[in-house]
């Protein structure tokens, strides 16, 4: 484990100038030198993989549930490093629900930012995977304790006594805020049986092999970050349903059929390794801060770089999965294996189990346009990583996937869905678009001042 970077020199010359000079900025409480810049980003890795252990090895760890905790942690993250940045700003007063008054001011002071980043994503973490082992319970003890007596013996105990104590009062203060969006116990109620599905012609239905009820059918009317993801960002209707073997839906249908019939090597593996299966992998949300985790590694990513990064990707997955699930259960569209088999071949089989929720937009496809498009806006247009998410699974060819831009992954897990046999390519193309819009929306924030 790397300790955060050591200011140089000639920047704390520089700084001590500017001190002496009375150049620190009014809006700048507690002075330059401790710019958030001037650590590094590596204790947020070290959350980011616990949290990607967490979400695949917590009971109730559905995607929804997952991209929540991440938009959440994310956010607190970057309130609790911001007095560090001033450049930069709160998203308090921009984003719904979250006020200037609802969070704690950095008093003046020196401070040590990784400490108190340390503090604020054990405390999140923790509150957020209240479910978790008690294996896993100690693995976050242990990773806090170790960053807390690296830190200590870098700074003055004043320093880091006043850096805990910000971060537990910022983290206090998130917890509440998420909290307040009334799902804080969403992990244990994924399968609420209040709801009814409609039932109809074209309407969705349970699917095979488990025939599970729907899962979170309110989840599209919880808060937002960004009112208009919801407002604004829903698809068009889907092609309507039919049987008619000339009718667009059914042409759909049949591309799904074919495509699955005749699947190649290349198509399965891609298939499988997209899937994100809750339990066997991180999920699609955690695929998607496994990615933004690599770049982090990448480009030795400081700790304002990370925080605003973080706060970013977690908003815009979050938010993804509220807009996607609000059209899901608006359409309520009928799943293509049901479909076939209801009216082609009963014994059809495809290489995934089809996810227990109605099938317009794919979430697949929401989610990673949203994602896509922050990290590109954050990145670069033609950013060229690999993704080496999936290396640990022995039940998949888990072999690295490299990408020349954030777009082309986003296209590869969005096809997935195809290979799969899980959507129709509407839902595919309409819900690319639909991501691109909400991961838009939260760029447009104003971080900087």
């Amino acid at each position: 484990m790397k300790t955060p970077f050591q200011i140089t020199r000639f920047a704390l010359f520089f700084s001590l100038v500017v001190l002496v000079l009375g150049s620190c900025k009014d809006d700048d409480p507690v002075g330059i030198e401790t710019y958030t810049r001037n650590f590094s980003g590596e204790v947020v890795q070290d959350w980011m993989q616990i949290m990607l252990v967490l979400s695949k090895e917590t009971t109730g760890a559905f995607p929804p549930a997952v991209a929540r905790v991440i938009g959440y942690t994310g956010l607190a993250l970057y309130e609790s490093v911001v007095p560090g940045m001033p450049e930069y700003q709160s998203m308090a007063g921009q984003i719904n629900g979250l006020s200037p008054g609802d969070l704690p001011t950095a008093e003046p002071g020196e401070y040590h930012w990784g400490a108190v980043a340390n503090v604020v994503l054990a405390q999140m973490t923790r509150s957020c995977f209240a479910g978790a082992s008690p294996e896993n319970f100690q693995a976050m003890d242990d990773l806090e304790a170790s960053y807390n007596a690296a830190f200590a013996a870098e700074v003055d105990a004043s320093v880091m006594s006043r850096s805990i104590a910000f971060g537990q009062a910022m983290a206090l203060a998130m917890i509440e805020y998420s909290n307040s969006d009334g799902q804080a116990n969403c992990f244990n109620t994924n399968f609420p049986t209040s709801y009814v599905a409609p039932v109809g012609s074209g309407l969705w239905k349970p699917t095979p092999p488990l025939f599970a009820i729907a899962l979170q059918p309110y989840w599209g009317e919880i808060r937002p970050f960004v009112t208009k993801n919801v407002t604004e960002e829903m698809p068009p209707p889907p092609i309507p349903f039919s049987t008619d073997p000339s009718s667009p839906f059914w042409i759909e249908l049949e591309e799904v059929f074919n495509v699955n019939a005749t699947l190649t090597t290349e198509e399965d593996i891609i298939a499988n390794f997209w899937s994100d299966d809750p339990g066997k992998s991180s999920t699609p949300p955690g695929h998607s801060l496994s990615i933004l985790r690599i770049v982090l590694e990448q480009e030795n990513a400081d700790l304002a770089t990370s925080a605003e990064s973080f706060a970013k990707l977690g908003m815009a997955v979050h938010d993804a999965f509220i807009s996607c699930w609000k059209a899901k259960y608006i359409y309520n569209l009928i799943r293509p294996i049901t479909v076939v088999h209801e009216h082609v071949d009963p014994s059809f089989s495809i290489p995934l189990p089809t996810p227990p929720f109605p099938e317009y937009t794919s979430g697949h496809s929401v989610q990673s346009g949203a994602a896509a498009k922050v990290l590109t806006d954050l990145f670069g247009d033609n950013y060229a990583f690999t993704d080496v998410t999936q290396v640990f699974r022995s039940d998949i060819d888990g072999s690295a996937r490299s990408f020349s831009s954030f777009y082309a992954f986003a296209d590869e897990a969005a096809i997935s869905r195809l290979y799969g046999g899980i959507h129709y390519r509407k839902a595919i193309d309409e819900g690319i678009a639909q991501g691109l819009g909400v991961g838009e929306n939260i760029s447009a924030l104003h971080f900087k001042k």
